[in-house]
């Protein structure tokens, strides 16, 4: 009873993180294989590919060609929220057509996403992608050469996506640092009392000092997931980014939240914690300058968006055990870069974020 009160309290906390807990929906790869057929007039092989919700398959032709994604949406997810990720590719295909995200293929009637029933009559999105070739960025070492092109990277992205205006900008959606206070209840599943004070404390300085800003700052649609796992590095040259991955966490929210989220994923223990987030923000701002208003609330974003991986993870791993591995594999390394950066001020990144942006401007001129 105690356990599904504490549920009741977590879905009215955070509803929007009911589709996270929803069960997988698989479809048959033959079933799959016919409705290619159909909508795209398409024969090939169709190999199953893993994903957090939707069901995807890496498509090879029969008769050579390239390779393709073909998705269908998770039943759960709105179609509003599966239109939005259609969009964003296809304003970035005009915005900046040379950016390596991937191309939605159009169906025989010229479509780019077709709403489909599967075999037990639940709606999904069907659509079609051009596939991304290339070495996932954790297979490869890590350097700042590297970060300066994921940081560089996302700020060309931001500008792709920039102008982009969709419905479901009004749905409150999960990931969003805009609401990091809601993923308080989900902590009751961290059994370390000192780990729990860690994300308490990173939520409190979250809703003290920057949720207050956070109406005044630049809006705009954002990826909101840049990690290591979304990104692809050429073989021949690791060190730059050649592929961006997975628009589905995508947000309307303030730009400088997708460099709070990227940045977080680069903080370890080899590398000064406040050095990383002052670089990666000085790489970015060289190709999109951040406000001194944006700068300002970094810190807390950053701190943010780790005790929502934390909390989130943690609460899933706990309701899906047959899923934990996968739903934990950022857990530990997130606790150790909350805690490398639990000590920093807010005004003392800031401070280092300019100072390194002066040092590049010189450097530069």
């Amino acid at each position: 009873m105690q356990a599904e009160a504490l549920d009741a309290a977590i879905r009215e906390a955070l509803p929007e993180a009911a589709v996270l807990t929803a069960q997988p929906a698989p479809v048959s790869t033959d079933w799959a294989i016919d409705l290619l057929h159909r909508l795209y007039g398409l024969s090939g092989q169709l190999e199953p590919l893993s994903g957090e919700r939707d069901a995807n398959f890496l498509f090879t032709p029969s008769h050579g060609g390239r390779r393709c994604m073909f998705k269908l949406s998770h039943p759960d997810e709105p179609l509003v929220v599966t239109d939005f990720q259609t969009q964003a590719l296809l304003h970035m295909a005009v915005s900046d057509s040379a950016l390596p995200v991937q191309r939605l293929v159009p169906d025989q009637q010229g479509r780019h996403a077709v709403t489909v029933s599967d075999a037990q009559g639940r709606s999904r999105v069907a659509r079609l992608f051009s596939y991304l070739e290339g070495l996932p960025m954790p297979q490869s070492p890590r350097s700042g050469p590297q970060r300066r092109s994921v940081a560089r990277m996302l700020a060309r992205m931001d500008q792709a996506l920039s102008g982009l205006v969709h419905p479901a900008a009004q749905q409150e959606l999960p990931w969003d640092i805009q609401r990091a206070e809601r993923v308080r209840p989900l902590l009751q599943h961290v059994p370390d009392r000192q780990r729990r004070a860690l994300a308490e404390a990173a939520l409190d300085g979250f809703e003290r000092r920057a949720k207050p800003q956070l109406s005044n700052l630049r809006r705009q649609p954002i990826h909101n997931d840049f990690n290591l796992y979304n990104l692809l590095v050429a073989p021949g040259d690791v060190t730059q980014v050649s592929g961006i991955l997975d628009f589905g966490d995508m947000v309307h929210a303030p730009l400088v939240n997708d460099v709070a989220v990227a940045a977080s994923y680069h903080l370890d223990q080899e590398t000064d914690p406040l050095m990383t987030m002052a670089t990666f923000a000085t790489d970015y701002h060289a190709k999109s300058p951040l406000t001194s208003d944006e700068t300002a609330v970094l810190l807390d974003l950053v701190r943010a968006r780790l005790a929502m991986v934390v909390a989130i993870s943690g609460w899933r791993a706990a309701r899906q055990p047959e899923n934990a591995a996968y739903l934990m594999r950022n857990n530990a390394v997130s606790w150790a870069r909350l805690a490398a950066c639990a000590d920093l001020q807010a005004d003392q990144v800031q401070a280092a974020v300019h100072a390194a942006c002066r040092v590049s401007k010189d450097t530069h001129d």
